[in-house]
């Protein structure tokens, strides 16, 4: 059964009234619940607020780094440590370094420039702070349901954005109510606020409805992959941090990685690619694991016998887009009934290798800008008042310095790492000229009859491993029950174009091991099929974004499914 026939046979649904409805539970949209009550109790006002949470609970899909900037937490709480917030180990070195095959170059740290320096920021679990954040949020008096997915915006008569319904629950394989069946529900708002992270499903279906983006600079992503480990407490530096460059990408191929020092002997390790590579050979997941085996990597991982060090023990795993294309792509962020904030509009800082601050700050302006329209009466318009206030504000300014970052890296590795450390170091942001890029990542795949294959080495199980055993250790889950949330336009594209032209790159760039082309029998001899293991998905993103014809559309799968990450 179609949509539309579900809700002629079983609707209309039930339907919910707030002040303002608030899609996503990360940093921004909890933010902007917070700041929304936090109005609301110093003027002596009542504004009901909304948080819906795809994920099982608040910090269930969250993934980052994470370093993280106090500065807009500060804003928001600043009370935050005394609140017992988990920003529990500030950073106390910085080191860059290049890396080669067998060896590497660190940066002295008196010539690092200052995106790269970390004093007074944070190593945090982020998932751990935005569950610490929902606290906060209910305890002012905001709801909060999670396990519930914004599957639809809908609109009024006249265009504005009206509010959302989340999806219907107990649909079967072939789109049938099974005897589970729920109706989804709608959220009406006067204001609705998207805070979806990177490639928010229902942001970028507004993006292209109200043409924010015209007149921008294409968006442009990168692919994080990320591992938690334990390791032994004599190679444990608390507070240590490590960001490297180089190998084992090549000079054309943005990306990058880190190595964080937790406490509690742990670190959170990283990599990071830019989905604008040119090669459909590429794996960004297997990057991450050849990273691994770089000496300097190692050497926190692999044990020693002789000098009692016990071998390190992988805890987590997941993989997360990211915005990586800054001030010069980001959309209009206000649009009729309501606003996109955080990384559902791209105000991460990839020259600072951060987004957590941004989107606290970015959630407080719609805040602001929601209030004051809800108290005055209004609903339904454009709160122009949160982009006016944006561009007046600190985050702005910090955006703007680092407006060229990425697209220096058009250039290689090499002169990327000089116009950006001459245009921080020395220029401190203060830059004349502004560097434009014109297509979109998947644009920039080639067909694979320009490339060698790449070949990975196998995984060893114990610093480097393959994709599903990794996905086991994420806690995802999807009931297999449902349709696929990873849909096509057209089923023959991924074999007609996708495999003859490009080698069938959602194999490789997908880092749980979602796409696979196995033989199809109904066609016999060499004929293959694309087979989508959609109950893999980590929310990644990935394919939303790099497949090359823009044939796979990610869409929200039943709530509460997905990864369950502890901390991430």
């Amino acid at each position: 059964m179609t949509h539309d026939e579900i809700l002629a046979q079983f609707g209309p649904r039930e339907a919910m009234e707030y002040d303002v409805v608030v899609v996503g539970g990360g940093p921004g949209g909890l933010a902007t619940a917070i700041r929304l009550k936090q109005l609301a109790a110093e003027k002596g006002t009542d504004v009901s607020v909304v948080v819906l949470e795809k994920g099982s609970e608040p910090g269930a899909h969250i993934l980052s780094g994470a370093i993280m900037d106090p500065k807009a937490l500060t804003e928001l709480i600043p009370d935050w440590k005394e609140k017992g917030a988990p920003l529990k180990q500030a950073v106390t070195d910085d080191a860059f370094m290049f890396f080669g095959e067998t060896g590497g170059l660190r940066v002295p740290n008196v010539m690092l420039p200052p995106n790269f320096q970390n004093h007074g920021n944070y190593i945090v679990r982020l998932g751990h702070v935005v569950k610490w954040l929902s606290e906060q949020a209910e305890a002012l008096g905001v709801e909060i349901f999670p396990g519930f997915a914004a599957a639809e915006v809908l609109y009024n008569e006249d265009g504005s954005v009206k509010g959302v319904a989340t999806g219907n629950m107990g649909i079967g394989k072939e789109g049938e109510p099974t005897d589970d069946f729920q109706l989804g529900m709608e959220l009406h708002g006067k204001y609705t606020v998207f805070a979806e992270g990177a490639r928010g499903h229902l942001g970028r279906q507004l993006i292209a409805k109200y043409k924010l983006s015209e007149g921008k600079d294409p968006q442009s992503f990168g692919l994080g992959v990320k591992e938690v480990w334990e390791i032994d407490p004599q190679r444990h530096s608390p507070g240590f941090v490590l960001h490297s460059a180089g190998w084992p990408l090549d000079n054309d191929t943005y990306g990058g990685a880190f190595l964080y020092h937790l406490d509690d002997n742990q670190v959170a390790l990283g990599f990071i690619t830019g989905l604008g590579y040119a090669n459909p050979y590429l794996s960004p997941f297997e990057e991450f694991q050849r990273w691994k085996t770089h000496p300097n990597i190692r050497w926190y991982l692999e044990g020693d016998a002789a000098k009692g060090i016990k071998p390190a023990k992988r805890l987590g795993y997941g993989a997360r887009a990211i915005n990586a294309s800054g001030l010069l792509a980001l959309p209009k962020t206000v649009f009729p009934g309501g606003a996109l904030v955080g990384c559902d509009a791209g105000y991460l800082n990839v020259g600072r290798i951060k987004g957590s601050h941004a989107a606290i700050k970015t959630g407080m302006q719609a805040a602001e800008a929601a209030y004051d329209a809800v108290v005055a009466g209004r609903q339904h318009d454009e709160l122009t008042a949160y982009p006016e206030a944006f561009e007046k504000s600190w985050l702005h300014t910090e955006l703007n310095k680092d407006r060229n970052f990425k697209n220096w890296f058009k250039k290689g590795l090499a002169v990327a790492t000089v116009m950006n450390g001459f245009e921080q170091f020395v220029l401190r942001g203060n830059i004349p000229w502004t560097l434009h890029r014109d297509k979109p990542d998947h644009a920039m795949l080639r067909p694979a009859s320009e490339f060698k294959p790449i070949v990975y080495p196998k995984p060893d199980g114990k610093i480097t491993f393959d994709k599903l055993s990794s996905v086991f250790i994420s806690n995802t889950n999807h009931s297999e029950n449902q349709p696929s949330h990873l849909t096509l336009k057209d089923a023959s594209v991924p074999v007609n174009i996708n495999l003859a032209t490009y080698a069938g790159p959602e194999q490789r760039y997908c880092p749980a091991g979602v796409y696979e082309f196995v033989p199809d029998e109904a066609k016999g001899g060499d004929a293959k099929r694309l087979q989508i293991n959609a109950q893999n998905c980590v929310h990644c993103k990935t394919c939303d974004i790099k497949d090359p014809t823009q044939n796979i559309v990610w869409v929200t799968p039943e709530g509460g499914g997905g990864p369950n990450y502890n901390g991430m």
